[in-house]
């Protein structure tokens, strides 16, 4: 019997903990912080809507493009500079930009102020192209060459006297190059999204960088702004293959006063300025462990759009760049800016349209040069 009343009170105990335990909620599952896990990659459809403004940019152009979206908050600050320095060209602009903290690829688009207002005015895209860049440079580099050879196969790719186009191959790929028909002049490309045909992913609608005013928002649309004269100082161009940027280390040294020897480039995360990068593998790599916290969200915010502000509003007092012995000096050697450019066009306008805009000669239609044929409506506006 002792025996017996042993096993019972065994049993109700074991039955009072099991009840206890169903009455017990269960613990709340573990809490994993969104900063930490792993942001999806871009896709092919996403990078070719992304790059749409840019991909027909000359080669050189374009490397510059992808360097300086890495850096969003030194291309505010760029664009509020420039637009309160419209006079400055030649040597003045680059002894200006030697006084100025920004990285060198940065600097380098001083010399082209309508692609930096334009960068500028799209921050969100400038930011995203920069994100894309640094965790994919391949997959960016093929989105440029799939768009490419979409506007070329529409037949709107046509060597003239602003750009030339050639195809090379590079194992099974084949690559366009777009490069200025003159070594020492860049004319900058505008057009519509209508550029590569029929858009192919209504749930990725391409980005595109408005056209001046003259031009309607719709339809099929292109130009080019007045020639700027580099003089010798394009410093970088794409590594297709790769996805990489390399740079000429003499005409960079030259152009920014320094004396580097690695042709490789690589992202300066000090130029970043507390940007929060957008995936975990890119904060590694970069030395951003977690996102930033709120307070350098809120900050960036504030000065992209108090940047922005200033900017329509005419444009603020000569903005200060910092600690003034920086690596990098002057952007584009010899830029020529204003009546230089406008020289530069004018001779070249045998080569273009009779179109063009009113008030100073800044946007030149296609003519014979450059872009050529039609094509049906753009897509999604952004």
């Amino acid at each position: 019997m002792k025996r017996l009343g042993v096993m019972v009170l065994g049993l109700l105990v074991a039955a009072g903990a099991h009840a206890q335990q169903a009455a017990t909620p269960p613990p709340p599952p573990l809490q994993v912080d969104p900063a930490l896990v792993g942001t999806a990659k871009f896709k092919p459809e996403e990078l070719e809507a992304l790059v749409a403004p840019v991909a027909l940019y000359p080669d050189a152009l374009l490397a510059q493009v992808l360097m300086a979206s890495t850096y969003p908050l030194e291309i505010v600050e760029a664009a509020r500079w420039s637009k309160a320095n419209p006079g400055l060209k030649d040597q003045a602009l680059q002894d200006a930009l030697q006084q100025q903290s920004w990285d060198p690829s940065v600097k380098a688009l001083a010399g082209f102020p309508s692609v930096l207002q334009s960068m500028n005015d799209k921050l969100d895209m400038t930011q995203k192209l920069g994100d894309a860049f640094l965790a994919q440079p391949k997959d960016v580099m093929d989105a440029v060459q799939r768009l490419r050879a979409k506007a070329m196969a529409a037949g709107n790719l046509k060597s003239g006297k602003e750009l030339t186009y050639t195809s090379q191959k590079d194992g099974d790929q084949t690559i366009i190059v777009i490069e200025p028909a003159e070594p020492e002049v860049i004319y900058v490309p505008a057009y519509s999204p209508a550029i590569y045909g029929p858009w192919p992913y209504p749930m990725y609608p391409p980005y595109y960088y408005p056209p001046p005013p003259a031009y309607p928002a719709g339809g099929f649309w292109f130009g080019f702004t007045v020639g700027i004269i580099i003089g010798g100082g394009a410093w970088a161009r794409p590594v297709w293959h790769t996805g990489g940027v390399v740079i000429n280390v003499n005409n960079f040294n030259r152009v920014n006063h320094t004396n580097i020897n690695n042709p490789n480039w690589q992202h300066s995360p000090e130029h970043r300025k507390g940007v929060g990068y957008r995936d975990q593998g890119t904060r590694d790599k970069f030395g951003q462990g977690q996102r930033p916290g709120a307070d350098t969200r809120e900050a960036y915010r504030g000065r992209a759009e108090a940047g922005q502000r200033d900017i329509a509003r005419g444009g603020p007092e000569q903005l200060g760049g910092g600690d003034r012995g920086d690596r990098g000096g002057g952007a584009f050697d010899g830029v020529g800016r204003g009546g230089e450019s406008r020289d530069f066009s004018n001779r070249g306008a045998a080569s273009r349209g009779g179109g063009g805009f009113s008030g100073g000669g800044g946007f030149s239609g296609g003519g014979r040069g450059g872009f050529g044929g039609g094509g049906g409506r753009g897509g999604g506006r952004r």
